[in-house]
């Protein structure tokens, strides 16, 4: 089932859907999925049937989000609802919808539930909770990211349309990146933060997390205006810049810091490449003044706004709170107040640098997370390895921009990258249309598990070659280190067009398949998409032992790239494993 807002309420007009079937459809696959850790508490159908029976009588064209489902991220109040933030012993029950809430309940959203997070949304990885790491929309062993990390699973894995998250320092991106979604996080002010539960409410936005361009801009429109309710509100005058030839702000490589992962930095320059082949022109800046600013939030007097919210149940029952919690908490009992006075003086010093900065150019364009890990080895090391991941968001919220995390392509292990546009105050209608742009020149489906993968672009980049592979170059298998050791990249998973003959060859090790084309007898096979620098190819091919060889196969959707093909003298001795469509399928059948 689609879940953007055009396909449900096109679906809705059609009278093939109505709200409280979908909300049915939802909970069951919520049910199924609650070992991920996802959710804190699901409405129930009592709870959920004031706002499905607000919607009737009314429909699409009377309400912007009429029957969309959303979640919230669980230090954001709905009325009649306990308000953990992360820890049951803090927990409270609003009267009252936050703000944000308030706004999306009007026009017709109707809420799911409340989404697990990082403890008082202190974290970028999703693990610090009572209630359980959230497992990584993609890979379970993997984090999802934080704190709104239950928020931008439920999206990922189809049971919203959109979610609420917050973002301090980066927490409402992370997640986007690491499980293929749009993140938008406003211009401090833009979105209200009544009844949000404070990090740092000098610094605290709302968050959205979105599947696409279009759910985002939607989304946004209803969360916009002044709310006289909160005193962090603000009314702001739109920025713009150039949507073609845009001036595009990045970090010399001295400067990219990916912590080793080199799939990371492949992607990252992938992307810049596809930027460019949209006419864009790449400005190398330096970020050594952004980089100072992303030291004052946790290494700062910032931090001692971060006690404000917890001071309270710290004297009463320290032990309700996280060790890792407080042990970030800790240093915040130090801080004088001439401290506070010398750090806000240089951040002033510091966005006026920044400004400088962004002055000659349209927007900056970084990697959303330098790196990604699994859960294991966050739970190893808490500290130094969340704190990697704020490499690129945490100075964000302290200059007093906005951002928004995209998708960017795929791994060679199958996980997101997400690389986030950053502009000046208000510039967030520009960095959103900015990157539809960018999304739909790229082919981009749609984010989140669902979609079918999407191509990096439609033909292959300047000075790099496509081939499929079929077999013991698909990722993890144990050729594929021809492709990642030459500076290949997985684009996607395809298949091929339904005239070849997949054969199991004989001899070894390792074991290998052989594709025949044959339009009589054949099928579709499932194949990698990979791209490889042009210089790397012909040593790639050389080392391909007969009876392969590389020559063209046609792709289901009619392209004709480069692959493995097999000549006939190959069906000697060889199984044809033709009807079960793919070599891993053959390796699981024959493992048993």
């Amino acid at each position: 089932m689609q879940l953007s807002i055009n396909a449900l309420h096109g679906r809705y007009r059609a009278g093939a859907l109505d709200p409280a079937t979908l909300v049915a459809v939802l909970r069951k696959r919520i049910t199924v999925e609650s070992a991920s850790n996802i959710w804190i508490q699901t409405l129930d159908e009592a709870q959920l049937r004031p706002y499905l029976q607000a919607l009737e009588g009314r429909g699409p064209d009377d309400l912007p989000l009429y029957g969309v489902p959303f979640a919230i991220k669980d230090n954001i109040d709905l009325t009649g609802v306990p308000t953990s933030a992360g820890c049951p012993a803090y927990a409270y029950t609003p009267g009252r919808h936050a703000g944000v809430v308030e706004r999306l309940v009007a026009a017709g959203a109707v809420p799911m539930g409340k989404t697990n997070l990082d403890q008082f949304a202190t974290g970028l990885v999703g693990v610090r909770s009572p209630w359980g790491a959230v497992a990584n929309a993609f890979d379970p062993a993997y984090v999802s990211g934080g704190s709104s990390s239950g928020s931008a699973v439920a999206v990922a894995r189809g049971m919203v349309t959109f979610s609420l998250g917050t973002d301090t320092a980066g927490s409402g991106r992370v997640p986007a990146g690491f499980n293929n979604l749009l993140g938008v996080k406003p211009t401090p002010g833009r979105w209200s933060t009544r009844g949000i539960v404070p990090a740092c409410r000098t610094l605290d936005c709302p968050s959205l997390f979105a599947l696409n361009p279009d759910d985002a801009a939607r989304v946004a429109a209803v969360l916009d205006g002044l709310d006289p309710e909160d005193p962090y509100s603000r009314p702001g005058r739109t920025a713009a810049g150039r949507l073609q030839r845009a001036r595009i702000g990045v970090p010399g490589e001295q400067q990219r810091q990916f912590h080793g992962d080199r799939a990371y930095a492949e992607q990252y320059q992938c992307t810049l490449e596809r930027w460019q082949l949209q006419g864009h022109e790449l400005v190398e800046i330096d970020l050594a003044p952004l980089r100072e600013t992303a030291a004052l939030l946790y290494e700062g007097p910032w931090v001692a706004e971060r006690l404000l919210t917890v001071q309270p149940l710290l004297q009463r029952d320290p032990e309700a709170v996280l060790p890792v919690i407080r042990q970030i908490l800790a240093p915040a009992q130090g801080q004088s107040a001439t401290q506070v006075f010398s750090a806000f003086y240089r951040l002033q010093e510091l966005r006026r640098q920044a400004e400088q900065l962004m002055a000659g150019i349209d927007a900056l364009l970084l990697p959303t997370a330098p790196t990604h890990y699994r859960i294991a080895e966050v739970q190893a090391d808490p500290l130094r390895l969340n704190s990697h991941l704020g490499h690129y968001t945490n100075f964000v919220n302290l200059l007093d921009m906005a951002a928004l995390a995209v998708p960017s392509g795929f791994t060679a292990a199958g996980l997101p990258f997400g690389t986030t546009l950053i502009g000046p105050a208000w510039s967030d209608a520009y960095l959103l249309e900015l990157a539809q742009r960018q999304l739909q020149a790229e082919g981009f489906a749609g984010g989140g598990c669902f979609p079918e993968p999407w191509h990096c672009q439609d033909r292959p980049l300047p000075g790099r070659v496509e081939v499929v592979v079929c077999g013991a170059h698909l990722s993890g298998m144990p050729l594929n280190g021809q492709l990642t050791g030459r500076g290949g990249q997985r684009v996607a998973e395809v298949r091929s067009a339904p005239r070849y003959r997949l054969m199991a060859l004989a001899g070894g090790p390792p074991q290998r398949p052989g594709m025949i084309r044959d339009p009589e007898r054949g099928a579709a096979i499932e194949m990698e998409l990979w791209s490889l620098p042009l210089e790397q190819f012909g040593g790639f091919v050389a080392e391909i032992p007969a009876p392969l060889g590389i020559g063209k196969v046609e792709l289901e959707d009619g392209r004709w790239v480069c692959g493995f093909i097999c000549e006939g003298i190959g069906e000697r001795g060889a199984a044809d494993i033709t009807a079960l469509g793919g070599w891993r399928q053959y390796l699981a059948g024959a493992s048993r």
